[in-house]
């Protein structure tokens, strides 16, 4: 019986040294009502089984910290505190995932960080968490959703989606479905449709996906079809599919790193003071007029003639809809 109350106590506190919580002897020894000593053997115990364990627990060590005065386990593959306050930021700043899967997500990354980082980690983020608005969504879980479709990416199988359009309408398609990614606040999953021999890939935003049904039948696609998320990644804005073709434009705003970073492909060809010519390798849909026209003024596409065409055209528009009386 003893021997068992001894086991229990040293797994007791390995499992708090691997949630973070620093191993004070003295403070154990008042808690478990035994000696400083015995919880020093304790400790030797798991330090033993980490040297002689090393490659399973990842190089962790138990060490003596004469700042905390207290032992603490330490890894290289741990999340650094830094680290893990920028992931969790990425979390809430994407704003795709339902409340309760966020705060979720954010509860298990925080059990990687010690008690008092802990702490501070949640008086950094809590006005953040108190403030979060997840994007509405139609699909009742989207880590659920995201799940099925990447098994069924994997086993290459059709699937048939009921799904929102952007314009409300209620759709049913069988697709076969390629890969998923994330821009701009959604998830996306790119798909071909079952029956079309021309495999010309759809965009589908997975939050309105209302339901899935997983087909017995495999599809198979021709390398030639295999889809390049990073080539999108380059080239595509706010997923608007289009043919990829080279623009050219000027701008003459404060920030042409904010440019070269929103466009990986860009780069400036002429500069005179102020003003950048820039070139760049886009997919020309929708997405790219929508870039910009958001940066106003600073911006005069000059080539291809078929978008300068399109600027001039929603300018026009824009300009109408201020001209007429509301």
């Amino acid at each position: 019986m003893i021997e068992s109350e001894k086991s229990n106590r040293m797994l007791e506190i390995f499992f708090r040294a691997l949630h973070g919580e620093a191993i004070s002897s003295k403070a154990l020894a008042q808690e478990y009502q035994v000696s400083t000593k015995s919880i020093g053997r304790d400790i030797s115990r798991i330090q033993n089984f980490l040297a002689e364990n090393r490659s399973l627990m990842q190089n962790a060590e138990l060490t003596y910290s004469h700042k905390e005065k207290a032992y603490c386990l330490t890894s290289d593959e741990f999340l650094k505190n830094k680290e893990l306050f920028a992931l969790v930021e990425v979390i809430l700043g994407c704003r795709c995932f339902q409340k309760e899967d966020a705060l979720n997500l954010i509860t298990k990354l925080k059990r990687f960080t010690t008690v008092q980082d802990r702490k501070r980690l949640e008086k950094l983020i809590q006005k953040e968490v108190y403030h979060y608005h997840e994007v509405r969504s139609d699909c009742a879980a989207v880590i659920d959703t995201l799940w099925k479709l990447i098994r069924a990416i994997d086993q290459k199988r059709l699937v048939t989606i009921t799904y929102y359009k952007m314009n409300r309408e209620e759709v049913k398609r069988k697709i076969r479905p390629a890969s998923v990614m994330f821009s701009e606040y959604y998830f996306y999953l790119i798909a071909y449709p079952a029956e079309d021999a021309v495999c010309e890939a759809r965009y589908f935003r997975v939050d309105r996906i209302t339901s899935m049904t997983e087909h017995r039948e495999q599809f198979h696609l021709e390398q030639e079809y295999d889809f390049d998320e990073g080539d999108l990644r380059e080239k595509n804005q706010f997923m608007f599919p289009g043919k990829t073709e080279k623009i050219r434009f000027s701008f003459s705003g404060p920030s042409v790193q904010a440019i070269l970073d929103r466009l990986p492909t860009a780069k400036i060809v002429e500069k005179d003071g102020a003003l950048c010519i820039i070139e760049a390798e886009i997919n020309h849909g929708r997405g790219i007029l929508m870039y910009l026209l958001s940066q106003g003024s600073w911006v005069k596409v000059i080539s291809p003639p078929s978008l300068v065409q399109e600027m001039q055209e929603e300018l026009q528009k824009m300009q109408q809809n201020y001209s007429e009386r509301l």
